[in-house]
């Protein structure tokens, strides 16, 4: 497909943000969506290396109420899109292990609860009742809540993009964003390797490189990449079907199932920001060491597969939603911090709805304005992994 001359909407990036916005604005009646992706498949970068976690555990009302409106949608996407996404509502398991993680806790599931999220207190004994796999001395209490769990990212990139194409939007991979024209305050043209394209609305969904693509309209938009990596086990024999995605708060340590094996990760909070993304061997030691430490079959297993991605993080660890004053025209998905494959759905959503209808309805976003740094309204998350 060539590149057409003049789009309505131009989206920069074909991960999770941008092909859900591509959806939802199509699904409005948009017909002039243009999504441009750089790699040669869409959903490689950050999407497609991800966990692939969904939760509704959050500390802030945002987030929960982003998750409120995001994993429903995920339900319902089969039947929406056409598109098996392996969804799985295996349920999110926190251990405690610090006196000062259950006092924060206790505020976050109080507000969980206030929500309508009903998540569950667990003491030792029913979390080793569940783990019997586990080494669990240490583990103080827990949090649990059945209906948090997995879906495959790629799948549902893949079920936006098909969506979209069919509602007229269009898709294209090999296209990089190379500037942005602005005059007079106001976007006029994208300017890419394969040509330009005049348009007075563009939406950053560039995900770890949304700074990169701020820049070209003259904007800081503060996101920075951050490596994360996993690794992937060989099977595992005895392995619980019912294995649920397992937070070891306190070390940033997670695990699931993945098949017969077992997925995990385990997020180096001193990696300094870069687009680095071959797996630190030595990292790996440090993780391996914990996950062994905390289920210690794993010592008996291999490694079947490794990786490398990035998070994209804000300072706050929200996302930054929505239209900016400094530039007409242009648009922000960005900053999501390692939750964006789970609200990528609302979010599309919610971006969609302030395009065409002037605000987001669906839900109530200015607090993820970018203007929030700036007027010193940041929102604190604690549960970030």
């Amino acid at each position: 497909m060539e590149l057409p001359r003049s789009a309505d909407v131009v989206i920069v990036g074909g991960g999770i943000m941008g092909a859900s916005t591509a959806y939802h604005l199509s699904l409005k009646g948009c017909r002039g969506v243009l999504l441009l992706e750089r790699n040669p498949l869409f959903g490689q970068e950050a999407t497609g290396k991800c966990a692939g976690g969904i939760r509704y555990q959050f500390a802030t009302e945002i987030n929960i109420r982003l998750s409120l409106l995001s994993l429903p949608m995920l339900e319902r996407f089969e039947e929406e899109l056409g598109q098996a996404i392996d969804l799985r509502h295996c349920g999110y398991l926190f251990l405690i292990t610090r006196k000062e993680d259950l006092t924060a806790f206790e505020s976050n599931v109080a507000l969980q609860h206030r929500l309508g999220v009903m998540t569950e207190w667990l003491t030792p004994d029913e979390v080793r009742r569940r783990l019997p796999l586990m080494w669990l001395d240490d583990v103080i209490a827990a949090t649990w809540y059945p209906r948090d769990g997995l879906a495959d990212p790629s799948s549902v990139v893949q079920g936006y993009i098909a969506g979209a194409k069919r509602l007229g939007a269009k898709c294209l991979t090999d296209v990089e964003v190379r500037a942005i024209e602005v005059e007079e305050g106001r976007v006029q043209k994208v300017k890419t390797n394969a040509g330009d394209v005049l348009t007075h609305t563009v939406v950053n969904a560039a995900g770890p490189w949304a700074a990169q693509v701020g820049a070209m309209v003259g904007l800081e938009i503060p996101v920075s990449p951050v490596r994360r990596q996993i690794a992937v086990t060989t099977p595992i024999p005895g392995l619980p079907h019912d294995f649920p995605f397992v937070i070891d708060f306190a070390k940033n340590l997670y695990f699931h199932r993945e098949g017969p094996a077992i997925l995990t990760g385990m997020s180096n909070l001193n990696e300094p920001p870069s687009f680095h993304q071959q797996v630190d061997r030595e990292w790996e030691l440090v993780h391996f060491d914990a996950a062994m430490a905390r289920m210690p079959l794993l010592a008996e297993a291999g490694v079947a597969s490794r990786w490398a991605g990035l998070y994209e993080v804000s300072p706050d660890a929200h996302p930054i939603l929505g239209r900016v004053e400094e530039v007409e025209g242009f648009y922000l998905i960005n900053g999501f911090s390692g939750h964006g494959f789970m609200h990528g759905p609302a979010c599309g959503l919610l971006l969609a709805e302030e395009l065409l209808d002037g605000k987001a309805h669906s839900l109530d976003v200015s607090c993820l304005r970018l203007s929030r740094f700036r007027e010193g309204k940041q929102i604190t998350e604690y549960n970030v992994v």
